[in-house]
């Protein structure tokens, strides 16, 4: 309260300054009989004068806003004192007048309202910029008297809400306009067409709601036209066509419908086109070939259907393709090959049929290229050798038949390799183990047979290893202790012999083993209870025998465990008890006989028992 109070005070007292300036001024005495004289030595101009009482002005209306923010907030303000804003005041810049001409508190944690701004007061400022502050309440509609001058207004990045005033129109300087990242809502105003000068207009990441005005097409200046993520709805207005010297345009992440404007393809200058995350439909156009100078083109997570043009392969300039998840259909065209800048392709999630076409190894520069959930069929081409930056390679979920290629061994950057969910046949090749950054591994749900390589041990990054789901035979390598930040590990639905060995004790990062339904024999290994993390351990329908360790209840994260379907002898170790996470616990099918250990009462958290097919003996425990 003392504090408001003193900040009262100031003003108060600043005013009264102000306001003795204009009486010295304008009622000079120059009485002999009068006990107070003005010094003749300084002679006050009428241009001085005007200049001193509208400094006055301005420092009033600063300061009188400033008062009126919270004052826990307003430390970067300190020096805002005394009859001159120009007088080194932070965040304001002034005219060689004395005027101010640029009011700059980006970034300075302010917080309040502008209701208590006086725009009519700042009759020169060229430019307001308050963002990345908390400021809220409306954006008042007194904007309007802001100076005809100004071309920067920035509100952006602010908690301002209600609707854009539509007397913003009547800015028609401008050529900034940022009100992004706030909780604006309504429409955008019609009188936004009056704004002929904007360059750069951003109201991304508000609530806005209704179609984008047909006005927008009369800021043929723009160069920067930034409306995603609201909710607009409606067509893409055809008058965008007019907007010739826009380099981006994103209008991602709302609700537009119906096609893409034909009128699109003219936007020639343009470098970064994003219509993604809408409920567009109908085909991708060949007039979007025209865009020559696009790096960038996001059309994924729309209704759009028919073919991928040929016209796509024009776009030399692209670096970055996001088709993904849409009905797209048909071929990848092979003029896909001649877009040798790309870095990033996604057609993911579409209902893309045909080969893989041989041209796609021309894309020597590609990092990530995502052609999962489609219906491509035929074999993954040899040419792939050639994509020597590959990261990511998601191939899963089509019909690719044929074998793993020998030459995916050259491409020693991978990270992910996901060939799953697809009928590839044929051994898992020993080049296999040059992928030495790969961290994931799926190859499930494939025909893939013959032996697991030795060389999978050599894969020291990987994460996650899922072979399941194929023909694979043999026993499990030993070298697979190798990989001691394996947290997955699924090998189940094989046809995986001998015993499992000691090493996989070693990989004590796993959180889930999976070995279940293949022709294991022997014990289980007492090393299994180093594995400490794990919460999910499958053995199930195997040939498992010998007694249940007892280091099985070390396994203290375990959450589910089944071991049924096996020969496993013996009784049920009573550390069983130790494991007091457990909610599934599968024994049954096995040759267990003694009695249920009494420890089995401390599994608090269990939902599911099985231990049927059995000769237990002995009471039941309560």
């Amino acid at each position: 309260m003392a504090l408001q109070y003193l900040s009262s005070y100031s003003s108060l007292s600043q005013l009264i300054t102000i306001l003795c300036f204009y009486i010295i001024l304008h009622f000079p005495f120059y009485s002999s009989s009068s006990s107070f004289h003005v010094s003749s030595t300084f002679t006050f101009t009428p241009t001085t004068s005007s200049l001193i009482i509208e400094q006055g002005k301005e420092a009033l209306t600063l300061i009188t806003w400033k008062s009126s923010l919270h004052t826990q907030s307003q430390s970067f303000l300190s020096s805002w004192s005394g009859v001159s804003p120009c007088n080194h005041w932070f965040g304001v810049t002034c005219h060689k007048s004395g005027s101010v001409s640029s009011l700059n508190l980006e970034n300075c944690g302010l917080r309040g309202t502008l209701h208590n701004f006086d725009f009519f007061s700042l009759p020169n400022l060229l430019t307001l910029n308050l963002s990345n502050n908390s400021f809220y309440g409306t954006i008042p509609t007194n904007i309007g008297n802001i100076s005809k001058l100004i071309t920067i207004l920035d509100l952006g990045l602010n908690n301002f809400n209600g609707i854009i005033p539509h007397q913003v129109g009547l800015l028609t300087s401008l050529s900034f306009l940022a009100l992004a990242t706030n909780h604006l809502r309504g429409p955008i105003p019609h009188s936004i067409g009056n704004l002929r000068n904007l360059t750069t207009l951003y109201l991304y990441e508000n609530e806005l709601s209704g179609s984008i005005p047909q006005e927008i097409g009369l800021l043929r200046s723009l160069n920067d036209l930034q409306l995603s993520t609201n909710n607009l709805s409606g067509p893409i207005p055809p008058s965008i066509e007019n907007l010739r010297n826009l380099t981006t345009l994103y209008l991602y992440q709302n609700e537009f419908s119906g096609s893409i404007p034909q009128e699109i393809g003219l936007l020639i200058s343009l470098n970064y086109l994003a219509l993604s995350t809408n409920n567009l439909s109908g085909p991708i156009l060949p007039s979007i070939g025209n865009l020559r100078n696009l790096t960038t083109l996001y059309l994924y997570q729309n209704e759009l259907s028919g073919l991928i043009p040929q016209e796509i392969g024009l776009l030399r300039s692209l670096n970055d393709l996001e088709l993904s998840t849409n009905n797209l259909s048909g071929p990848i065209p092979p003029s896909i090959g001649n877009l040798r800048n790309l870095t990033t392709l996604y057609l993911h999630r579409n209902e893309l049929s045909g080969s893989i076409p041989q041209e796609i190894g021309l894309l020597r520069s590609l990092n990530d290229l995502q052609l999962s959930t489609n219906n491509l069929s035929g074999p993954i081409p040899p040419s792939i050798e050639n994509l020597r930056n590959l990261t990511t390679l998601y191939l899963y979920q089509n019909e690719l038949s044929g074998s793993i290629p020998q030459e995916i061994g050259l491409l020693i950057s991978l990270n992910y390799l996901a060939l799953s969910t697809n009928n590839l046949s044929g051994p898992i090749l020993p080049s296999i183990g040059n992928l030495r950054n790969l961290t994931t591994l799926y190859l499930y749900q494939n025909e893939l047979f013959g032996l697991i390589p030795q060389e999978i041990g050599l894969l020291r990054s990987l994460n996650d290893l899922e072979l399941s789901t194929n023909n694979l035979s043999g026993p499990i390598p030993p070298s697979i202790g190798n990989l001691r930040n394996l947290t997955t590990l699924y090998l189940h639905r094989n046809e995986l012999s001998s015993s499992i060995p000691q090493e996989i004790g070693l990989l004590r990062s796993l959180n889930n083993l999976a070995l279940s339904t293949n022709n294991l024999s022997g014990p289980i290994p007492p090393s299994i209870g180093n594995l400490r993390n794990l919460t999910n351990l499958y053995l199930y329908n195997n040939e498992l025998s010998g007694p249940i360790p007892q280091e099985i209840g070390l396994l203290r994260s375990l959450i589910e465990l089944d071991l049924s379907d096996n020969n496993l002898t013996g009784s049920t170790p009573t550390s069983i008890g130790n494991l007091v996470n457990l909610m599934y616990l599968y024994l049954s099918h096995n040759k267990l006989f003694g009695s249920i250990p009494q420890e089995i009462e401390l599994l608090s958290t269990l939902n599911n028992l099985e231990l049927s097919n059995h000769i237990l003996s002995g009471p039941i425990p309560h």
